[in-house]
């Protein structure tokens, strides 16, 4: 694994390393032992669009890991004037030891990594959220005690965490229902990859149906950063398509509930359901943070040799 721009980019094998890596040095932090394996090295952070999450999480986890984050706003450096993202990926790769980019485009991310001789990693963009599933699938693990052999079940929007979730169910085993309204459905290009790396997979337009048995609920906002001129229209689209207490009823008892912020409570997901005893929301948020502090050292330090 040179860079991280899609969940497709890693083998199952990957996946477990970096889960692995993640459970220990949760611990480890949870423990108060020092974990400066990045110490020295830096990481630039170019991000386009706003952020809570993943702008904190990687602040942190560099701090945690003795190395240090700088932030780009795009506004601030010449790119912002019309520089190229060639030139721009080359002359980071020169002061850097790994770039984050959170961009509009996908485009701009394969850019990037062509012109990188640094690890980029996919901290969000129109296509795929990578980062975000890591999180997912380690909470996940932590409260299923596995990742496969379960049907995870998305209502919404079928967006760029979809899509990545999509992939993700498809290398670790696990059947994938995605309920949309008609004409949100997730890009046929996903759905094809996520087939074609063997995923059980169905999309429907009905969430109450696709709920039933469900080990595993997950849902995302409406309206998305972009979106924000479908907005009333999106709000039309969506009734009946929100992660509540019935569809909680029609799943297994031990059904955990999803949701990777952040979340507008009475729009896609109800009070009851984030706030109730099956949501794992807010330890789903906490563990973005040692999934990336993860994924940062599996592409910064132990290709490099050292042991963790």
């Amino acid at each position: 694994m040179k860079n991280l721009l899609s969940m497709a980019d890693l083998s199952l094998e990957d996946i477990y390393g970096i889960l692995d890596l993640a459970e220990e040095i949760k611990e480890k932090r949870k423990q108060g032992k020092v974990t400066d394996h990045l110490k020295n090295k830096s990481l630039g952070m170019l991000f386009e669009k706003a952020s809570t999450r993943t702008r904190v999480s990687f602040e942190v986890g560099m701090s945690d890991l003795g190395g240090h984050a700088v932030y780009l706003n795009p506004n601030d450096i010449q790119i912002g004037r019309g520089e190229s993202i060639e030139d721009t990926a080359k002359t980071l790769s020169r002061y850097l030891n790994g770039i984050v980019a959170r961009v509009y485009s996908h485009d701009t991310l394969i850019k990037l990594a062509g012109n990188s001789i640094i690890p980029v990693i996919n901290a969000l963009s129109d296509k795929e959220h990578p980062c975000q599933v890591l999180a997912d699938l380690l909470t996940i693990k932590e409260y299923k005690n596995r990742i496969s052999n379960m049907k995870f079940v998305w209502v919404g929007d079928g967006n760029n965490v979809c899509n990545s979730l999509m992939l993700a169910c498809a290398i670790v085993g696990m059947e994938m229902v995605v309920a949309c309204p008609k004409g949100y459905e997730p890009d046929e290009e996903y759905v094809l990859k996520a087939k074609k790396l063997g995923g059980v997979l169905k999309i429907t337009n009905d969430p109450l149906k696709a709920s039933e048995n469900a080990d595993i609920l997950y849902t995302d906002v409406w309206v998305s950063m972009g979106n924000e001129d479908e907005e009333l229209q999106r709000l039309k689209d969506f009734v009946g398509f929100q992660l509540n207490e019935e569809l909680i009823a029609v799943s297994k008892p031990d059904v955990i509930v999803m949701h990777c912020l952040p979340a507008y409570r009475g729009l896609e997901i109800s009070a009851g359901a984030i706030d109730g005893p099956h949501s794992v929301v807010f330890d789903q948020a906490e563990n973005r943070l040692h999934a990336q502090k993860a994924v940062l050292l599996e592409l910064m330090v132990l290709d490099e040799g050292p042991e963790f």
